[in-house]
Parts: structure tokens; C-alpha cells; sequence
């Protein structure tokens, strides 16, 4: 059983896949507890994967994202190799102090800081900005790395993060600014 907040369809709003759709479950519960947060932890109904994936297969996307809260607590490889099966591509935004099981297929990491990062893979790196010194951050192997407004409320600083080091690409909620989930 899995405790999930909800499950949606909508487009991917942040990072390397914005405007792709998708199926979000997110998972209720986790490890931090970050102030921007958008997950109510103590909401959620308890899941077996065969329900998650009825929910997941309502919708035609090929895409679907763990997320949450902290999606490591909760999936195993049970519940990826279920999506797999029904043909899913999953991604999973983590915050990387949880190992996942194998078979993803694109970790995003969102690393807080002082936390440790468990993670042996990461394909993309995206980093709430909120003034943080961002050097620990380039230390962390990925393919891609982007850095993103916290709640679109310093938008102009990431901006000038970004230009001034090339590595970063900038992400907005592109979900929060055209008013979808």
C-alpha cells in the first residue's frame, strides 16, 4: 500500500520536460519539511500499485511522475515495474536522500540544503534558489542543471544566477504562471 495525496493529469511545469504531458501521482509524507512545500502530508489514501496504475491508465500520456512529498519513502520496484508493464515512462522529482529502486527513467533531483545525496544517478539537478551558495550544488554529478525561482518571487535573481554561470539553466513553474496544476 501506498499513501497518495492525489493523482492528476496535467503538463510537466518545471524543468527538462516542462510542457510534456503527464500523470503525477504524489505521494503524501516526507523526510524534510521544506517552507515551499505544496503537498498537504497529512492528506492521502492508501493505494495498492494494481489502483495507482487503474488511476495512471485513465489518461492517454505515455508519461507518468512520481512525486510529493518524498516518493522514495513509498515506491519499490512492485510499483515500477507495474507502470513499465502498461507501458509508462516514469520519472520521479526526489530529493535525493532516498535510495530508488531500479528501472526509472529519469530522476529529477531537487536537493535541499544540508542534506546528503544518496543518489548514484541523476539526470537532472533542479535547485530552488533562494540565495543559497550554489558551488555544493555544481559538485553534484548531472546531466542537466537548472535552477529555478522559489514560488516565481525571485525570478529576476535566478535570471542573473543563470547569466552569469552558464551551467544553470534557468526553470520556472510554467504551471503556476498559466494557472494549471
Amino acid at each position: 500500500m501506498y499513501k497518495v495525496n492525489e493523482i492528476f493529469y496535467s503538463l510537466q511545469g518545471e524543468g527538462f520536460h516542462t510542457g510534456t504531458p503527464a500523470t503525477f501521482v504524489r505521494f503524501s509524507g516526507c523526510n524534510l519539511r521544506c517552507s515551499f512545500c505544496d503537498t498537504r502530508h497529512e492528506d492521502g489514501v492508501f493505494l495498492t500499485a494494481d489502483e495507482i496504475l487503474q488511476e495512471v491508465t485513465k489518461n492517454p500520456a505515455r508519461t507518468v511522475i512520481l512525486t510529493g512529498g518524498e516518493p522514495s519513502l513509498q515506491i519499490d520496484e512492485n510499483l515500477v515495474s507495474a507502470l513499465h508493464k502498461a507501458g509508462k515512462y516514469l520519472c520521479i522529482e526526489t530529493n535525493g536522500t532516498g535510495t530508488l529502486p531500479p528501472d526509472i527513467d529519469w530522476v529529477t533531483c531537487s536537493p535541499k540544503q544540508g542534506t546528503k545525496i544518496v543518489l548514484t544517478h541523476i539526470d537532472e539537478l533542479k535547485v530552488v534558489y533562494e540565495g543559497q551558495d550554489m558551488k555544493p550544488y555544481e559538485q553534484i554529478p548531472a546531466t542537466h542543471y537548472f535552477l529555478q525561482p522559489c514560488s516565481c518571487l525571485n525570478t529576476e535573481a535566478v535570471i542573473d544566477y543563470v547569466l552569469h554561470h552558464p551551467l544553470w539553466r534557468l526553470s520556472l513553474q510554467t504551471h503556476k504562471l498559466i494557472n494549471i496544476r
